[in-house]
Formats: C-alpha cells, sequence, structure tokens
C-alpha cells in the first residue's frame, strides 16, 4: 500500500459517508448533496444527516437534507472554505441551524498514516497484541476511548502495555467500515508522558496495515496530546468533518 492508495481509499469512503462522488473532495468549488443512507459508511454515522461538513483542505462538501440545503449551501459559499469551520463564521451556521432546532455538535481533524514517517516507536514495557477475546473484562472507564461498548463487535484488534503483567496503556481500533480501521488510545494517569501512547498507536497502525486495511486517527481540534501522540507516530492531518445534531440530543449529552 502506498500513501497515494491510502488517501484514495479515504476519499472512496468519505464519499460513502457523503453520498458523492470521491472526485468532489478534490474540487476547488464547495459541493451540497442530500444525506442518505449508504451499507457502506462508516457503522457509527447516524445517516442521513441534517447538515454534515467534510473538507479534505481543497473545498468543502455539504451533506444535508432538503430542508436545510438552501441554508447550508448559502453558508458554505458566503466564507473562505478555510474559515467554515471555525468562529466567528461558525456562529452564523449555529444562527440558521437554531430555527430547524439543530444546533453544531460534533467537530473533529482526522489523521492518516504517512508511510514514510510511520514507524514502530519503543516504550520500556510490554507489548501485547490483543483481539476481541481478550477485551471482554476491559468495558471499563479506563479503557473507554481504545474500545466502545456500544460496539463491542467492531473492537476487533488491539496492542496493550503492561508493567508486570499489569495493563497500563491500551490502544485498540474499530471496524468502522470495510477498508479503514480507527484508532482509540488510552493510558493510565501515572503511566503518561513514557512515551506508551505513541508506542501503543505506531505498532497498531502497523498491524492493521499488514492486514490491508487502512488505520485512522481521529482528535478533537482543542486535544492537543492526543494531536502530537498522531504527529509523533507518523500520521498527518487529512479531512476535517463537522455534524449538526437535534438540540434536544445535544442538551441530553450535556446532561442539561
Amino acid at each position: 500500500m502506498t500513501n497515494k492508495e491510502i488517501m484514495e481509499i479515504a476519499l472512496k469512503q468519505s464519499a460513502y459517508d457523503c453520498n458523492c462522488d470521491p472526485k468532489d473532495f478534490l474540487k476547488t468549488e464547495n459541493v451540497v448533496t442530500l444525506s442518505a443512507e449508504n451499507k457502506n459508511a462508516r457503522k457509527y454515522l447516524s445517516l442521513p444527516f441534517a447538515c454534515d461538513m467534510v473538507s479534505y483542505g481543497n473545498n468543502v462538501v455539504a451533506q444535508t437534507s432538503e430542508r436545510l440545503a438552501e441554508t447550508v449551501n448559502a453558508y458554505i459559499n458566503k466564507y473562505d472554505a478555510a474559515h467554515l469551520f471555525e468562529t466567528p463564521n461558525l456562529h452564523v451556521l449555529d444562527g440558521e441551524l437554531a430555527k430547524f432546532g439543530l444546533k453544531v455538535c460534533f467537530m473533529a481533524e482526522y489523521f492518516l498514516p504517512d508511510l514514510d514517517r510511520l514507524k514502530p516507536l519503543a516504550c520500556e514495557y510490554e507489548l501485547r497484541i490483543l483481539h476481541q477475546k481478550d477485551f471482554a473484562e476491559l468495558y471499563t472507564k479506563e479503557w473507554s476511548n481504545a474500545l466502545c461498548e456500544k460496539r463491542k463487535e467492531l473492537d476487533v484488534l488491539g496492542v496493550g502495555a503492561y508493567d508486570n503483567g499489569k495493563l497500563v496503556g491500551l490502544a485498540g481500533c474499530s471496524a468502522d467500515c470495510e477498508t479503514m480501521y480507527q484508532i482509540g488510545i488510552d493510558v493510565l494517569p501515572r503511566y503518561r508522558r513514557q512515551g506508551i501512547a505513541s508506542a501503543l498507536t505506531s505498532r497498531l497502525a502497523l498491524e492493521i496495515l499488514s492486514l490491508g486495511k487502512v488505520p485512522f486517527y481521529c482528535a478533537a481540534w482543542c486535544n492537543v496530546k492526543s494531536v502530537r501522540n498522531a504527529v509523533k507516530c507518523g500520521f498527518i492531518p487529512a479531512w476535517v468533518e463537522l455534524t449538526a445534531r437535534d438540540i434536544e440530543f445535544i442538551n441530553e449529552m450535556n446532561e442539561i
């Protein structure tokens, strides 16, 4: 697999997710599509979306419902694409979405491996390859980024760091779609800043590639520690995504 092939796989997956053509993400003009369910989309996506925007750095592809299409199209063509995902412009979108009972909910940056930089990184602890059968007792708060209890069936592979038999760090991957596995990472507080996260992430990324799948990594823009880990391991920014959800859904997440 090459870097070019990795990007082509990611673009194809985003096209499934956004109900568009992979080439749409490479255009200079913005694109609006009607959101639709797709059996090939990432399994955790709650399609169809009322409003979701994706950018690979060239333009914005926005998928939306029919009732919001005009509103979303007006927004993405009002400002420069580089600023559509940030305030103060984002307040304009949020104000318009509120008229439909929606607000901006999820915002994240996604990373793909650079095969020229990805390599196994070391730490002082024992590393073990883990499989689905090994996760049964690990669905706890400590490992909630590496594993997802709601979608246990998707947690297919992991790498654990052990200190005299005690699990102190865990990287897990979720088979979110046919061609791409998402990496999540957790390290116990007293074991952080020792290179465990990067050792686990890089090793798991290489294991995923050995299966013929593309590893990808997601982080909130404000999660500097997570972004640093991605970069240290040889991942580079690939795309950004923003999703709106019902205000009731957001209030429930915020326990309002």
